[in-house]
């Protein structure tokens, strides 16, 4: 319907335009010969003026007519003998005639400028597209996103109605909506393989190969305009270097997971090694030593059996964090989060540690008016035992462990402080890290480094933060953020 009224207004439009040229001429013919008196140098150039901006406006078809009326005006009403058509002065016909040429003249130059600035805004509406088109290709990292994407931003950069893209390297086609516009898979297919563009300007279909240097990796189509060879071609050489650029990162990617992988097994297994082997050494003895001295006294057999006791937990606990750390990887861990107060999950932690604790005093300063965080209490005691623990292993005996809560930055912050040896900056930065333990404290102390990784998963999970500030000589202080209730 919309296309229907078109047709039906634009030869309107175009009468309506020749009927104002020639009214123009009309209202000069008017003003000088009625209004004021003027000589006929006068009039030409008024004439002419008009012409220039007709032709600048509507364009040199109109200027051209409006030339011819003015030319037959300027003779009829100016040149004598006035009232007719005859010239009597052979001079008045070349200014006649000069008049015309002019006017015509004038009239193609204005159009050639014109059309000069018209394609020149068109180029830059055309540039400006193409980089707001690139900017768009680099908002995604992975492959089927973007491909998926690029026919949406095409339509969206560039107003057509529909767009396609075809790699052969994946089964589909990837479309901007369900209607394919013209945009046949076959049509793809060819302008792909045969590395050369087809248009259809009757049905606005431009279908181009995607070229990466002189290497084809695919082709797109558009449909419902028809952009210039260059234009198209800097569409084909942007989308088939996002292709390959985030083709080449997926890859990388995945080497570099593959790398972290191997180095993690590495690590893991060198880590578990080391620590199994110890209660997994103790236990063996004591065994052996209970089946070869079958007369071993009542105490000897209860403190070998302690023994096997102790270091069996200790397994146990060494396999747990294990299987903990794996579920928090890979997000399996479900939070049941509630309003709490900090000093319950405070509590909860003293009572879980207070075998490892010792001899250490624990002061906690926190606030009775303290707001409620938005925690999975089991989870968060969890995360303040693992920091208690590493208080009471890296401090020495009887020193004071400081436990303190305080709300910053509408998060609540729990801190724990130590009389530790303290950490180096560097160190600092790697000690959250799975299997990571201390460079002075890995051989005088037990553990598989994996608490402190657990304790910022955990908190990380609840969208808080985990870190420590520390001197050499000093102590540590451990601290974790929670979102408020």
């Amino acid at each position: 319907m919309s296309a229907t009224i078109a047709c039906v207004q634009q030869p309107v439009q175009k009468a309506v335009r020749y009927l104002i040229s020639a009214a123009t001429v009309l209202v000069i013919v008017l003003a000088y010969r009625q209004m004021v008196r003027v000589n006929p140098t006068t009039v030409a150039l008024t004439f002419l003026l008009a012409v220039l901006v007709v032709s600048t406006v509507w364009g040199l078809r109109y200027a051209v007519f409006m030339a011819v009326v003015a030319t037959l005006a300027f003779n009829f009403y100016f040149l004598p003998p006035v009232g007719t058509f005859t010239i009597a002065d052979p001079q008045n016909w070349a200014a006649l005639f000069a008049f015309l040429i002019t006017a015509v003249i004038a009239s193609q130059l204005s159009e050639r400028a014109r059309r000069e600035a018209r394609n020149a805004d068109e180029r830059r509406r055309e540039v400006e597209r193409l980089y707001a088109f690139s900017q768009q290709l680099l908002s995604t990292d992975r492959l089927a996103e973007l491909l998926n994407a690029i026919p949406r931003y095409i339509v969206e950069s560039f107003g057509v109605k529909a767009a396609a893209i075809w790699l052969p390297t994946r089964p589909d086609v990837y479309r901007s909506g369900s209607d394919i516009h013209g945009l046949e898979t076959h049509d793809l297919q060819v302008v792909s393989g045969r590395g050369e563009p087809k248009f259809d300007p009757q049905n606005q279909l431009s279908f181009v190969p995607l070229r990466m240097g002189v290497r084809v990796v695919g082709s797109f189509g558009i449909s419902g305009a028809i952009f210039s060879r260059e234009t198209l071609e800097a569409m084909s050489s942007l989308i088939a270097t996002a292709v390959e650029r985030v083709g080449a990162i997926e890859k990388l990617g995945r080497a570099e997971a593959a790398r972290e992988s191997e180095q993690l097994r590495s690590v893991l297994l060198d880590s578990v090694t080391h620590e199994f082997r110890t209660p997994l050494t103790a236990i063996k003895a004591s065994a052996t030593s209970m089946l070869s001295n079958p007369g071993l006294g009542e105490e000897q057999r209860r403190d070998l059996l302690t023994v096997i006791n102790e270091e069996s937990d200790r397994l146990n606990r060494l396999v747990g964090e294990a299987a903990e750390m794996a579920q928090l990887d890979a997000n399996k861990v479900e939070l049941h989060l509630g309003a709490h107060r900090i000093q319950e999950v405070v509590e909860d932690a003293l009572k879980e540690c207070k075998q490892l604790l010792g001899q250490h005093p624990v002061d906690v300063h926190i606030a009775a008016d303290l707001p409620p965080a938005r925690i999975d209490v089991a989870r968060i005691t969890e995360v303040l035992t693992h920091l208690l623990e590493n208080a009471a292993k890296y401090s020495p005996p009887d020193s004071p462990i400081h436990i303190t809560g305080e709300v910053r930055n509408r998060m609540l912050m729990t801190s724990v402080a130590d009389r530790g040896p303290g950490i180096d900056d560097f160190e600092q930065s790697l000690i959250f890290d799975k299997f990571y333990r201390g460079r002075d404290q890995r051989m005088q102390i037990q553990g598989t480094g994996m608490g402190l990784a657990i304790a910022k998963a955990i908190v990380e999970a609840h969208g808080g933060q985990i870190g420590v500030t520390s001197q050499r000589g000093h102590g540590s202080v451990f601290y974790f953020t929670l979102p408020l209730a």
